[in-house]
Formats: structure tokens, sequence, C-alpha cells
């Protein structure tokens, strides 16, 4: 069973008008030169003589240049290794030797016929030689220019498949990214009305209504890698109102929100993991009262979204030994996060923690705001 190499892509009409508009003008300087010479050299006045060498010329070398193009398009393949294209193309050479001088002038003689004249020219041998010659350092340059085309298209297609190659692998990871982070939210939402089953059945059911709020905003983001600010905050509010079931008055949360900042763009469960690590690592070690800040704003002049949470009571943990987890103790929720912001924003986007004192760990989340 043999394959074919597929077409090349289509030349778009700007670049062919543009080729077209260069052979024409081409033309004309050839044209040119030839009126200038024969004024120069034979001291006539009948400048449709030139031009009809020169025209002639030119049409039957259009004619079967696009004749060799359009049947070593199939080589296109072989642009990787230039000495095997160029053999091919080399190939040809024989055509125009066989025909171009026959062709070109023949329309010659017969225009000269039509009006009455005697077209003359060198012996026959002499003149395929030195046509044959002339045509082949003509066609020899134009080969190489051709050669110089396709290998830069070849060089922006090429980049352009791995700019999308890259592009699908970016949202793949994303995609897992993201998929990693809705079970691991589930799991730790159950696990708190799992504890209130035992304790308070009412309070377990009003917060399995808020858990079906969350999951339902969640869904809506459907396979999004972003969410306006504005979706992520209903998420995690009601993510807040389930924590809070559990935990009663040892929390207290302040929202800070400014309203230039709710179109930003964010990653989907982006704020949730922040606030789970206030929840984890502070409230659920401690029997005082926590108050937790979640704020965000739009810094107008650079453009970035700023979105802080702060907690009066955490402590970040030590250093961690080597192959540990983060010095942090954010565990899959930051990492992930973190990852992802990478993935959309680069070096663009951050997200750090503070210690603060006398007590208290400010996490803040740093991206351009795209809206």
């Amino acid at each position: 069973m043999t394959t074919t190499d597929p077409p090349p892509p289509p030349w778009s009409r700007r670049a062919l008008i543009a080729f077209a508009l260069a052979w024409l003008l081409f033309g004309a300087l050839l044209a040119a030169v030839g009126v200038q010479d024969y004024v120069r050299n034979e001291h006539g006045t009948q400048l449709w003589k030139p031009l009809l060498w020169e025209s002639s010329s030119l049409a039957v070398g259009t004619c079967l240049m696009l004749l060799q193009l359009r049947w070593t398009r199939r080589w296109r393949h072989l642009l990787a290794t230039p000495w095997r294209w160029f053999g091919m193309q080399a190939l040809w050479l024989p055509y125009f030797w066989l025909l171009f001088t026959p062709l070109a002038f023949g329309i010659r003689h017969g225009v000269y016929a039509i009006v009455g004249e005697t077209y003359t020219h060198r012996p026959v041998g002499e003149l395929f030689f030195y046509e044959s010659l002339k045509i082949t350092v003509f066609i020899g340059l134009l080969t190489a220019v051709r050669f110089g085309m396709l290998s830069y298209r070849e060089l922006l297609q090429e980049k352009l498949r791995a700019e999308q190659a890259n592009a699908l692998l970016q949202q793949a990871q994303l995609q897992r990214l993201a998929q990693q982070m809705q079970p691991h939210f589930l799991f730790n939402a159950l696990n708190t009305i799992s504890a209130l089953m035992h304790s308070d059945v009412d309070r377990a059911d009003a917060t399995l209504i808020e858990l079906a709020g969350v999951l339902r905003a969640t869904l809506d983001t459907g396979n999004r890698h972003e969410a306006p600010l504005s979706s992520e905050l209903a998420l995690v509010r009601g993510y807040a109102q389930v924590m809070l079931a559990r935990f009663g008055e040892r929390a207290a949360i302040d929202w800070r929100i400014d309203d230039a900042a709710l179109d930003c763009l964010v990653p989907v469960v982006s704020l949730q993991p922040l606030l789970e690590n206030i929840f984890k690592h502070t409230i659920e070690q401690r029997r005082a009262v926590t108050r937790v800040a979640v704020a965000a704003a739009l810094e107008r002049g650079a453009g970035m979204l700023r979105v802080v949470l702060e907690d009066d009571g955490g402590v970040l943990a030590a250093a961690p030994a080597a192959g540990g987890d983060e010095s942090d103790g954010s565990g899959i929720g930051l990492a992930n996060l973190r990852a992802r912001l990478a993935m959309l924003h680069g070096e663009r986007a951050a997200v750090t923690l503070e210690q603060l004192a006398p007590a208290g760990v400010r996490t803040t989340m740093v991206l351009p705001c795209r809206r």
C-alpha cells in the first residue's frame, strides 16, 4: 500500500497577487532593458521588435515554469534534504532546453510573418546552445529563490505547528490539574459534613445544601480554565459557609472586595484552596476565634489583580527536609494553583505566603487582570 504526502497549503490570495505583481515588474524591467539595447545597438525605431522578443521569452518561460511548479509540488517533503530537492528540479532542465527555444522563436517568426517581415537569428545549433545556456542560468536562479521561499514557509509552518502543539499540551495539563482540584475539594467538604452528622443532623443537612450550591457553581464553569472573580467568589463564599457550619464561632470572615476587580479572570477553583489552607492549618488547630480577611483589589496602573487572604493566628511550618512537602504546608491545593498560574501567565503571576507578627499568615495571589 502506498501513501502520498498531503498537498501543500494553498497560497493566500494576497501572496498570489504580490507574486504576480512582482513577476510583471520583472517582465517590465526585461522589456525596458531590451528596448534600451535595441535603440543603442540597432539604432532602430520599431520598438515593437524588442518588446516582442522579451515578451515571447517571458510568456513561454512563465508557462513552462508553471507546469514545472505543478508537477514538482509532490517533492515538497524533500526540502529537508536540499541536494535531493535540487536534484529533482534539475531533471526538468532538458524539458526547458527542448521546448523553450522552439516555442519562443516560433512566436517571433509568426508575428514577423504577420507584419510581412522576416525574423533572422543565429544558426539553429548555435541558437539552441546559447538559449539553453541562458535559460539554465535563469531557471537556476529562480529555483534557488524558490527554495529559499519554500524553506522559509516550511519554517513558519513548523513554528506554527509547534505553538499549536504546545497550546494543546498546556490545555491538556490545565484540564488535568482542574480535574485534580475538584475531587480534592469535594473530599475535604464531605469530611466536614461527615463530622457534623455525629453532632448536629440539621446543620449537616443545611451544609449539604450549601455544598450542592458550591458543586453547582463548579459545574457551571464547565471545561473552562478561567472564570470571572465574581464567579469564584460565589464558589468560595459557599465553601466558607460549609466550613463555618463545622467550626461555628471559632472563625469569622471579613470580605473586602473591590467591585472593579469582579470582572478579572482567575483560574477556576483558585480561591477555595487558599481559604481551605486557613481552615486546615489554623482554625482547625486552634480553640480561640480566628479572624480571616479576604480582600481583592485591582491595581489600575499596573493592570494586576491582587487577592489577599489573611488570618490572625496561623504559623508557617518550618522548612522541610529534602523531598518533603513545601514549608507552607499547603499540600495539593496550593501546588496545583501555582502550576496553573504558571501555565496561564508565566512569571507574571505568583502565590506567596508571609508570616505575620506576632501571629498570622498572609497569602497573596497576584496575576494580570484579563477580562
